[in-house]
């Protein structure tokens, strides 16, 4: 397994399959028990290092460290030295002084992790949790995994992702690490929404979410990420949401035992409708409880070993 974890175009195939199949060990060993605690990161420490807002992603990683025994420290823009100007090479000094053994960093710049983990200011094992619009590796994982619990193995498997491509570290991530499991990926948005130089991306692209559809064996909704825009990239959320949205009746356009998947946070009525949403076809919230197993199988292969010793 690699030393740190900044981009899902870093695992090959064994060190994807590695990480599938050691979360399908994580939870395996916690489904159905009350007491979920393994001993294995007893005496570690893991940081989550949050430059940027979140929940959803703070939230699993902290439950996933804990599950695994290690301590775990939360830092957070606000609050903090950080918000005073602390630089991300003091921060990164007073971890290393603090003997974090990983940090797990979500950034709104580029690049932050990597410069992290590059910088020789830390010893530690450095973790993406998403940075800036470039990458979010463990939430492609997270996906690839509920997504290969429902269909078998991924290779030849037919994935749509749909929508805010541009601003998406989500889609970045999926079409990297889907194109080393060996699925055929399509992108579906509309021109203003997808980034210079897709056409160099492992995946197909689409302005026919319809079209689409019909030979998808899942289908990936992405979130549409106003705060990040600051020009019209499309005449209304109403125009949007008609071209672009997945409702009951693009649904049944679907096959029959297709999946409906979203990173999350949804805007429920413009990229996808409650009634899709909270289908039995959907996998949203499953997503969420795989994304603890996934991060424990990650934070357990960097900081541990192998999944010998696991079992």
């Amino acid at each position: 397994m690699i030393r740190h974890l900044l981009s899902a175009g870093d695992l090959s195939l064994d060190d994807a399959t590695l990480v599938l199949d050691t979360a399908e060990e994580m939870a395996r060993l916690t489904e159905g028990r009350s007491v979920k605690k393994l001993p294995t990161l007893r005496g570690r420490t893991v940081v989550n290092l949050f430059f940027e807002d979140s929940t959803r992603t703070r939230t699993s990683f902290e439950l996933a460290a804990k599950r695994l025994s290690a301590d775990v420290v939360n830092f957070s823009a606000k609050g903090s030295s950080l918000s005073k100007g602390e630089s991300l090479k003091d921060t990164a000094l007073t971890l290393e002084a603090m003997g974090a053994d990983g940090v797990v960093v979500r950034h709104s710049a580029s690049g932050a992790p990597y410069r992290l983990a590059t910088s020789g200011w830390i010893n530690a094992c450095v973790l993406n949790a998403g940075d800036g619009t470039h990458e979010h590796p463990t939430q492609a994982l997270l996906d690839a995994f509920t997504m290969r619990r429902h269909l078998g193995e991924l290779s030849g498997k037919r994935i749509v992702i749909v929508g805010d491509v541009l601003h998406s570290r989500v889609a970045r991530s999926n079409v990297a690490l889907l194109a080393t499991l060996g699925a055929k990926v399509t992108l579906v948005a509309p021109p203003t929404l997808l980034p210079t130089g897709v056409e160099r991306w492992p995946c197909d692209v689409s302005y026919d979410l319809d079209a689409a559809l019909s030979g998808a064996d899942a289908v990936m909704m992405l979130r549409v990420q106003r705060e990040r825009m600051n020009a019209a990239f499309f005449p209304s959320a109403r125009e949007y949401s008609r071209r672009y949205g997945l409702d009951s009746r693009r649904q049944a356009l679907m096959p029959a035992e297709a999946l409906v998947l979203h990173p999350g946070p949804m805007n429920r009525g413009m990229e996808i409708t409650a009634e899709v949403a909270d289908s039995d076809r959907s996998v949203i919230v499953e997503q969420v409880t795989n994304g603890v197993y996934v991060r424990m199988a990650v934070l357990y292969l960097m900081l541990a070993g192998t999944t010998e010793e696991a079992a």
